[in-house]
């Protein structure tokens, strides 16, 4: 049976440890037998007994993760990059960094979709409760006392009275939307179809054009530090964006160095960066340090992704909870006050 993707965390732990063992001087074939025996999940555990019987074939490592068939192309790629050009520890060590990094966004965008969809939902079942449950006691007192409800009070009662009689059928919707939820979020397509979708909604494009292109600068650093040239970078970073607008700058940024621009200057015509950041790009060029720009601007744009995010977060919160209080608060009210005005006209 064939085996499951690794996740981001499961490729960023495997490269780093992977990275350290060679660094000590120790073998792939042998870091995997260590490996093997620190690892006590099962699926861990077939991955790696594939891997070592692989290695002891005579193959490569590259060949031997390639194999494994649980590995993106780009790591397969990157990984055989380093074997060749004898840096596979520092190769390994940055595609650590980079997984661990889009593991961190995932986590943080997964919170940011949770939380309000969490709240949603507890609003949504606490307007339910009190308009299909609540509401009909209110409805008996007032019938025991010889009046009505008044009209907001009698719609939402009427609208409960549609919600029981059709009970199975918003079962079976809130189950659909439950299922849709865990789609987006633990899936790794349904993750892909949110982040298309999200690219295209106007409230989160731009936010999602930052966090695509925090990943090519990621990318890019990557792999010129591993010494591949530019044109071949943007080839193989164009795949791990994930947004259509940073991939047609891409192409752009690479028409233009096919028509004898520079990278920096390419990279700025193109629009993929702002100025400020271009400007880091042409300094890190011409200095021979721009492996390292491009990760310090990776690195910025993983906190202005988790300062937006959290802000986002920090306005839904109080926003959704005020929400919540004045919709219950009208519903209760709209009953209470008239059954206090009757009870003083008693008095």
């Amino acid at each position: 049976m064939k085996q499951k993707m690794l996740s981001n965390h499961e490729i960023s732990v495997f490269c780093r440890q992977m990275s350290m063992l060679i660094k000590s001087g120790i073998a792939p074939a042998e870091g995997i037998d260590i490996l093997l025996l620190d690892t006590s999940d099962k699926n861990g555990r077939i991955i790696l007994e594939s891997i070592r019987s692989i290695l002891q074939s005579g193959e490569k490592f590259h060949i031997a993760i390639r194999i494994s068939d649980v590995f993106p192309s780009y790591v397969v790629h990157m990984i055989t990059i380093g074997e060749e050009s004898g840096t596979l520890d520092n190769v390994l060590d940055a595609l650590g960094d980079y997984y661990e990094r889009e593991d961190n966004i995932r986590d943080s965008l997964q919170s940011a979709v949770s939380y309000p969809l969490v709240m949603i939902a507890m609003m949504f079942i606490v307007i339910l409760i009190l308009i299909t449950r609540v509401l009909p006691i209110f409805s008996q007192v007032f019938a025991q006392l010889g009046t009505g409800m008044n009209a907001f009070s009698q719609t939402l009662l009427n609208l409960g009275t549609h919600l029981n009689e059709g009970s199975f059928v918003l079962i079976l919707i809130l189950g659909f939307l439950v299922l849709l939820f865990l789609f987006f979020t633990k899936t790794e397509h349904g993750h892909r179809v949110f982040l298309s979708f999200a690219g295209k909604f106007g409230p989160t494009r731009s936010l999602y054009e930052e966090m695509a292109a925090g990943r090519f600068a990621s990318g890019m650093a990557l792999t010129i530090a591993s010494g591949m040239d530019t044109f071949q970078s943007l080839d193989l970073v164009k795949k791990l964006v994930e947004n259509k607008t940073v991939a047609d700058k891409i192409d752009v940024c690479k028409n233009l160095i096919m028509n004898g621009d520079g990278f920096p200057e390419a990279l700025e015509k193109a629009g993929i960066f702002n100025q400020l950041y271009s400007r880091m790009v042409l300094v890190g060029f011409r200095s021979g340090s721009m492996d390292a720009v491009l990760k310090q601007i990776a690195d910025h744009y993983d906190k202005e992704t988790d300062r937006r995010i959290y802000s986002v977060i920090s306005i839904l919160e109080p926003t959704l909870v005020i929400i919540l209080s004045l919709i219950v608060g009208m519903i209760l009210l709209s009953v209470i006050l008239p059954l206090m005005g009757i009870m003083s006209n008693i008095g």
